[in-house]
């Protein structure tokens, strides 16, 4: 029999259930979301967790006008998980449903917005809510029973009336035998859909009379799928829940990660859903490793460790990684960032400090208490002039600032825990990067940071840390700027990070050669752009250069685009991607932009550095304005968007042929669940 610690807020009397409905009053938000509860239809079964997997329930309740909710309990089942209790006095109570269901520890809360701050956790209920609106929560349920089940709240308001809902979810069993992976990587191209990787392919290959002449990494893995990428409220989906959900088996609003979404204003107090990484380093004491060569607060990275309900809250994620190391097995974190981990003594940020820091009150984190109990964690505190590098020091990770830190950490043996800040935000791309490397040191001499390793490089060193734990890991490896440099239409250097990633994945299949026991997936959070490959120049490389207004008349399609072909050099990359009759790329979600066809001198700005290159580029509509075409997009605003389409996913190693067939994004979870959990045969 396990203890569940009921915390509730001080309002009412001893819970009497009685047996009077209620019309207008109504729970207008029940969670974990549900079909059943939102049209009555008990199919699709929208939320599904493994077995044990924790996660928390929770309800917005509207009472009638006047009245007030004083009471109320979770049912599974028809059993009581944390009742009949009232909402006041702090007793504690023990029990096991009669069905077999088995609870790990929780907590119950109510917030309630009555023109002040109320609630344990100092929560707010969204605006439009009525102010005795109750938000009803219990934290880290867990269920171990197989099948559809389902769940039910009852609140008793202040009259004596009761106000109930029902919803429904789904434990997916997993069959034991066979042989488990110990180690699980999942490479991810952010924003990479099919033709990106096409696009890099034929950069790098190249083609023969209609054959490729080779094919990237990636293209080698024996098993490919394509995955439906939706969030929970979009058929369009931003990285927070397109990677969430890849890792926690549901679905996730826009914007959020880990979480489920509620009617509450702070961003850390969202109904949590357990990951991946939480999972097994709970069942199986694996590590966790997170790369990237984005800001490492970004959507994907904190996708894996994190839960907030606002992506941008970068001071709390940051220490979130660290605080709650315990849960989630971290011992590798690596990319950019830096600016989030310095000290801000003051706490202001504009203007912006001289040493980078963004570190603030406003977007940091202090965890509800029920969140603390339920889940056991760190509560979290408001610390801008926290010294993040040092308290990761302090908790025994290496810390390399720049590559020849990264190497000299490696120097003196492998080290037990990483950590690798490589700029103030996100790192410079793969194209910046080898041109300085070849002697070209304008971009990333701008930005301040010229010793940045390559993301194959940091791929090699994670995976010799994570090695090192003898019940093994799950490896998640970014190619963030796929994306970004999607987002701004720059087709030169996305190009280039789609082939930085398959060196990464290159690594990463050599591990997976000399470790068996080890699972590997390429594949993408979403597609960025709509970019298709719509043909090639039909004029030289100088022609482009002597007319940079030349637009869509030098665009060659069908037989006119023949085959461009690149020249790779000694270190893997084209020895330039302005070659006679270059490859063109077109966008079906662009916005305005000017185009010349030709290489960008420097990067559009990124408006997430402290200290921007005054050499960038404002955004791509003024982009190229004086020597460029005007290309009119689809869409309002500065950069391309997302788009719906499926992406595809490719598979390598122990359980790979699991990954076949159309899915859907929360399915790999539960595929890698039963591959690490139960074993394949």
């Amino acid at each position: 029999m396990r203890r569940m610690t009921i915390s509730r807020l001080a309002l009412g009397t001893a819970l009497g259930l009685l047996a009077v409905s209620v019309q207008a009053a109504t729970v207008s938000r029940l969670t974990p979301p549900s079909e059943l509860f939102a049209s009555g239809t008990p199919d699709p079964i929208i939320s599904r967790f493994l077995p044990g997997q924790r996660f928390d329930l929770q309800a917005t309740v509207q009472p009638d006008a006047g009245e007030t909710v004083v009471g109320f309990q979770f049912l599974v089942d028809g059993d009581w998980i944390n009742g009949p209790l009232p909402l006041g006095g702090g007793a504690n109570d023990s029990r096991v449903a009669r069905n077999g269901t088995v609870t790990e520890t929780g907590a119950a809360e109510t917030c309630i917005r009555d023109g002040k701050t109320t609630g344990a956790s100092g929560c707010v209920l969204a605006a439009g809510l009525p102010s005795n609106t109750a938000v009803l929560s219990f934290r880290a349920y867990s269920n171990y029973t197989p099948g559809v089940h389902e769940f039910k709240v009852v609140a008793r308001t202040s009259s004596g009336r009761t106000i109930s809902a029902s919803g429904n979810f789904e434990v997916v069993g997993i069959t034991q035998g066979g042989q488990q992976a110990k180690n699980v990587i999942i490479l991810l191209g952010d924003g990479m859909g099919a033709a990106h990787r096409t696009a890099a392919r034929i950069m790098a290959r190249g083609y023969a009379q209609g054959k490729a002449r080779g094919k990237l990494a990636m293209d080698t893995f024996p098993y490919s799928g394509q995955v439906m990428t939706a969030s929970l409220n979009s058929i369009v989906t931003d990285s927070a829940p397109g990677m969430a959900n890849y890792v926690s088996g549901n679905k996730a609003n826009n914007n959020e990660e880990g979480v489920f979404p509620d009617d509450t204003l702070a961003a850390f107090d969202n109904p949590r859903i357990e990951y991946l990484s939480e999972y097994l380093h709970m069942l199986q004491g694996k590590a966790l490793g997170i790369v990237t060569t984005s800001d490492v607060f970004d959507a994907t990275p904190a996708a894996n460790a994190v839960h907030t309900a606002l992506r941008g809250n970068g001071t709390g994620i940051v220490d979130q990684f660290l605080d709650e190391r315990n849960k989630t097995g971290l011992s590798v974190l690596m990319g950019g960032g830096r600016k989030w981990f310095l000290p801000n003594v003051g706490g202001a940020t504009s203007p912006q400090p001289a040493n980078g820091s963004q570190r603030s009150a406003r977007n940091d984190y202090v965890l509800p208490a029920d969140i603390v109990r339920g889940w056991d964690v760190a509560p979290g505190k408001l610390d801008p002039e926290r010294d993040l590098i040092g308290d990761f020091v302090a908790a025994g990770f290496a810390y390399a600032p720049d590559n020849t830190g990264l190497n000299a950490a490696f120097a003196r043996g492998t080290p037990d825990k990483l950590l690798g800040l490589f700029a103030y935000s996100n790192m410079n791309v793969s194209y910046d990067k080898i041109a300085a490397r070849r002697g070209n040191r304008d971009v990333v001499d701008a930005f301040g940071f010229p010793d940045q390793p390559m993301l194959d490089d940091m791929t090699d060193k994670a995976l010799k840390v994570l090695a090192r734990n003898p019940n093994g890991f799950v490896a998640m490896i970014e190619a963030a700027s796929i994306d970004k440099q999607a987002h701004l239409m720059d087709t030169d250097r996305w190009i280039h990070d789609v082939l930085e990633f398959d060196r990464a994945v290159a690594v990463a299949k050599r591990f997976a050669e000399n470790n068996p026991d080890t699972i590997v997936i390429v594949t993408a959070d979403h597609e960025c752009s709509g970019a298709a490959i719509i043909g090639a120049a039909t004029v030289s490389a100088a022609q482009l250069e002597a007319d940079k207004l030349q637009g869509k008349n030098v665009v060659g399609v069908y037989e006119a685009a023949r085959f461009p072909r690149y020249t790779m050099a000694a270190d893997g990359y084209p020895v330039t991607t302005n070659i006679n009759n270059k490859m063109l790329i077109g966008y079906g979600a662009n916005a305005d932009r000017y185009e010349n066809w030709l290489p960008n001198a420097f990067p559009t700005r990124d408006s997430q550095q402290p200290f921007p290159p005054a050499q960038s580029p404002a955004n791509p509509s003024l982009r190229n304005k004086d020597q460029g075409a005007l290309i009119t997009g689809q869409i309002a605003g500065d950069q391309a968007a997302h788009t719906g389409t499926d992406i595809p996913l490719s598979a390598y190693g122990l359980g790979a042929s699991s990954f076949s067939g159309t899915f859907d994004n929360t399915d790999v979870f539960f595929k890698l669940g039963q591959i690490v959990v139960g074993g394949v045969k």
